[in-house]
């Protein structure tokens, strides 16, 4: 960050007071400029014993299969972005169900958060997908998958198998070569 957004001024990294950590701040107008993690709603869409997921038209990581996912946006809660998002990339409405993962991606200044879902339309590409299908659990294409936040949320959906085993959690804290995002 260069400049404040709230009068143009240059900014500066320190310690506000009554603060612990460096943030950005103005050097003229002093608004402290916070920057927090960003949310990733999603949803593992199921109807008749299979999962509906979605390959990637976008980068990061074009062409590998993923469950519907996407920032959130102002003015929605996470169970409205990950229904947003869905029919979005797959062209599908849901019915939302619970929270079961979640996913801290420390590195990446994000947190991922998945819902279960009834898939309650019919689903096409949306413009952010090659291609969206429904996948018997056998036939989830694991080695494919773009994200590690979605191969956890999908293996703690295929183990649940239909109970309510609480919210998984998952700290990535350091990103790994293998580590998409």
């Amino acid at each position: 960050m260069k400049f404040c957004s709230g009068c143009g001024t240059s900014v500066s990294r320190k310690i506000p007071a009554g603060d612990t950590r460096e943030r950005w701040v103005c050097d003229s107008c002093g608004i402290i400029h916070y920057q927090n993690p960003k949310i990733v709603a999603g949803c593992i869409p199921e109807r008749d014993g299979k999962i509906l997921l979605c390959k990637r038209a976008i980068e990061p990581r074009s062409g590998f299969w993923t469950a519907p996912a996407g920032f959130m946006e102002l003015g929605e809660s996470v169970a409205e972005g990950a229904a947003r998002e869905t029919l979005e990339e797959a062209c599908a409405t849901v019915e939302m169900g619970r929270l079961f993962a979640a996913v801290d991606v420390v590195y990446a200044g994000q947190v991922h958060l998945f819902f279960t879902a009834k898939l309650t339309s019919d689903f096409a590409a949306g413009e952010e997908s090659l291609d969206v299908a429904l996948f018997e659990v056998a036939d989830i294409p694991w080695d494919d998958l773009a994200f590690t936040s979605n191969r956890f949320a999908l293996e703690k959906y295929v183990a649940d198998a239909g109970t309510d085993n609480g919210v998984h959690l998952h700290v990535m804290n350091k990103k790994r070569a293998e580590d998409p995002i």
